[in-house]
């Protein structure tokens, strides 16, 4: 009866690395979709949100039951009731996705991005599939380490996303406003998703210490030869 326990709380793991898979790839996909005005592709990462959507519901369907059967104590209540919040952060990455993909679509034919923002967003889009990428691995390989450095990756998303509105504040700015609308727009998706990916991480970090990742944070140790101020 333990072993079909444990077995069924490795295959809620193995469900969200799956959704980390498959929201990282729609990131991505969504992103080529916008800049190249890819309506099929577009119209593609919409209808496959729905699959994201039921791993979503079987996995919190999964965790409920196991509450309701075993009782779950210490570590194992903190897997199933993580899972949980996970679960939600990466459902809700798939939906900023569908949300690129969805303004690629309304737009077209043409590009919702303007050519002399196109290079930013791209970055922005190859950046976001690689921190989902990392939350992934955080979750198979439990690493703390790698969990806490995702949060500094981040950084790199903000610096993208001022950088996005600097274009926009800009005296020059020739584009209009429906397009300033569509590119705040997807600033904020990019910088969600992001976070997301981050909520993830630090929800692992949690999982395996009992501890939250700011807590971690703060009782880093101190950088060699550093010496206390008088």
């Amino acid at each position: 009866m333990r072993d079909a326990y444990h077995e069924e709380l490795h295959s809620i793991g193995e469900g969200l690395v799956e959704m980390a898979r498959l929201v990282g790839s729609a990131i991505g996909r969504a992103t080529t979709a916008i800049l190249d005005a890819d309506l099929k592709l577009a119209e593609s990462v919409i209808a496959a949100d729905t699959k994201v959507d039921d791993l979503q519901r079987d996995l919190e369907a999964r965790a409920i039951a196991l509450l309701a059967r075993q009782q779950p104590v210490a570590t194992d209540l903190r897997i199933v009731v993580t899972s949980l919040r996970m679960s939600a952060d990466l459902e809700r990455s798939g939906d900023l996705a569908q949300h690129v993909a969805k303004l690629a679509r309304l737009r077209f034919p043409a590009s919702a991005v303007p050519r002399d923002l196109q290079a930013t967003v791209l970055e922005m889009g190859q950046l976001a599939q690689r921190l989902m990428a990392k939350a992934g691995e955080v979750i198979i390989t439990k690493d703390v380490d790698l969990a806490l450095q995702l949060e500094r990756d981040d950084d790199a998303m903000d610096l993208l996303h001022r950088t996005l509105f600097q274009h926009l504040m800009d005296d020059r700015w020739q584009h209009g406003i429906e397009t300033a609308v569509d590119v705040t727009l997807l600033g904020r998706y990019y910088e969600r998703f992001a976070d997301h990916a981050v909520s993830v991480a630090k929800r692992v970090v949690y999982l395996v210490t009992g501890e939250h990742a700011d807590e971690l944070s703060h009782q880093a140790p101190a950088e060699p030869g550093a010496t206390e101020s008088a």
